[in-house]
């Protein structure tokens, strides 16, 4: 089996070296070669013609972003974003993600040498999911990402007399590698009064207040991070925080969101077994799940007792996904009702919502 061929594009020689270690490390892989900004690396792409590359954000001669944007323009290859734990390097790193970078690994704030090297079997993993990755030419890209929906029509959903049985309805959505974008696509298909929507992507912490704050420019419902024991509203979208468990319970007649520091499940924090467990629990034929791409297995479990439950679920295709791997050990483990694009999911899931209620209430 031929190996993984990686190039490696730091301003930082110690990070170059980390890198090229890791990768080295791992018998399926190999660094083709390194360059210290994006000038030097266009020739040695040009050259070696790599599977993956890493890219730092920030370096001299040409910003991160403006090189991201040409290569996925000109020469589309997996990108790996290697960012920094601040909220401008959040902002940036979401930024690069819309531009078409597969996944992002964040530096530690200090101990760079040490802290790469304890997420290293995390790093080599998100390498062997973007060589799988789909990525497609770019055109030129806009100043700031379009908050409209594009693609084909979605599908025109039931209309959906809200009561307060409205309040028992919930949408739960897992999603990972390729994720915040295709979670971006699906919410800007919802409308503003949407039962509530609870979702698990794989972030660190640092980085999911950022995502939430962006989806919430550009959404019609009212994203946020979540937080422990706020109530569950329609209209309103929960966004797991990055390093925290999010689950959600019953209180009476209504939901709310449980956030704690319990330990990594699939090596996950938030994991999304966690919260579609929860679900299944607490919400049980009244909800409706949904896993986007990501590599992986998390939430393959949990939705299935969803769907023991009684929940209806949703999993994205293979076609239009970045990593087919969470999507597709869901529907292996017998979780998934409908298995749909990307762009239909939406539509789909408020017709579906709307049927729902008059099975379940009668209105």
């Amino acid at each position: 089996m031929s190996k993984i061929k990686v190039v490696v594009v730091d301003d930082s020689a110690l990070v170059r070296s980390i890198l090229k270690s890791i990768i080295e490390a791992n018998q399926d892989m190999e660094c083709l070669g390194m360059a210290c900004d994006p000038i030097e690396a266009r020739e040695l792409i040009r050259e070696t013609n790599p599977d993956v590359i890493t890219l730092d954000v920030e370096m001299p001669r040409m910003d991160g972003l403006d090189f991201l944007e040409r290569l996925m323009r000109l020469r589309p290859t997996p990108v790996i974003m290697i960012s920094t734990l601040t909220e401008r390097g959040a902002e940036t790193t979401l930024r690069a993600l819309e531009l078409g970078a597969v996944d992002f690994v964040a530096k530690p704030r200090l101990g760079v040498a040490h802290g790469l090297e304890e997420i290293s079997e995390e790093i080599s993993d998100k390498l062997r999911a973007a060589a799988r990755a789909r990525v497609a030419r770019r055109a030129p890209a806009s100043p700031e990402p379009s908050a409209a929906p594009s693609g084909p029509a979605r599908v025109k959903p039931l209309p959906i007399a809200y009561s307060r049985a409205s309040t028992e309805r919930l949408i739960a959505i897992g999603a990972s590698t390729g994720g915040t974008e295709a979670v971006r696509a699906l919410l800007l298909g919802l409308p503003a009064d949407c039962p509530p929507v609870l979702i698990v992507q794989h972030m660190p912490a640092g980085f999911t207040r950022s995502f939430a704050e962006r989806l919430n420019s550009q959404c019609k419902m009212h994203v946020k991070e979540a937080i422990d024991g706020e109530r569950v509203l329609p209209g309103h979208v929960y966004i797991a925080p990055g390093g925290c468990q999010m689950s959600v319970k019953r209180s009476g007649a209504y939901c709310v969101i449980k956030v704690d520091d319990g330990p990594p499940v699939n090596r996950h924090k938030p994991s999304v077994d966690v919260m579609f467990r929860s679900v299944a629990r607490s919400v049980g034929v009244n909800a409706v799940g949904v896993m986007l791409t990501g590599m992986g297995r998390d939430g393959a479990d949990g939705m299935r007792e969803m769907r023991d439950a009684g929940a209806y679920n949703f999993a994205q295709n293979e076609e239009t996904c970045v990593v087919y791997g969470m999507p597709r050990e869901a529907v292996a483990a017998g979780a998934v009702d409908q298995i749909l694009p990307l762009q239909d999911i939406a539509g789909q899931l408020l017709h579906r919502i709307g049927l729902s209620r008059q099975l379940v209430t009668g209105s």
